[in-house]
């Protein structure tokens, strides 16, 4: 393939990816529970999926963004009694984050909000495209993480 093919198709994959996530977010915005972010929702997803405690470090990695942007973030929920932040008794200086039962259920009523809309997109296009699809952008993701 020439070398100018590959840029085109370059540029129309994250063209379409950055479209499909800002109409995403938009939409799924537009579901989540009165106060709730898609910030808030994806850290609450996150702690719950691996249900384990984690630094504020540790989250700000996995999402990608600042330490500053996650502490304002976990700050939010900690004020809504959505997470549980203690300090690390061995050293002072860290602490560690939990979800709540309220935040556990703040998840589970913006998945239940959110499922229905993601569930039928996914049906309009075809359970076999999409998982298709979702294995080709975890290793796009993974790709990318690594750079």
């Amino acid at each position: 393939m020439s070398a100018e093919k590959s840029e085109d198709i370059a540029v129309a994959l994250f063209g379409e990816l950055f479209m499909a996530d800002q109409l995403a977010r938009n939409r799924i915005s537009k579901v989540l529970p009165r106060g709730m972010q898609l910030s808030h929702f994806s850290v609450l997803n996150h702690l719950a999926r691996i249900n384990d405690e984690r630094t504020p470090a540790q989250l700000a990695k996995a999402f990608h963004v600042t330490r500053g942007a996650m502490t304002n973030t976990l700050s939010r929920l900690e004020w809504a009694g959505h997470v549980h932040i203690r300090p690390d008794w061995e050293d002072a200086r860290q602490k560690f984050v939990a979800i709540s039962p309220s935040g556990r259920a703040a998840r589970d009523s913006a998945v239940a909000a959110v499922v229905p809309l993601i569930a039928e997109v996914v049906q309009s296009i075809g359970d076999d495209r999409v998982r298709a699809l979702v294995s080709v952008l975890r290793e796009l993701r993974v790709r990318l993480e690594d750079e």
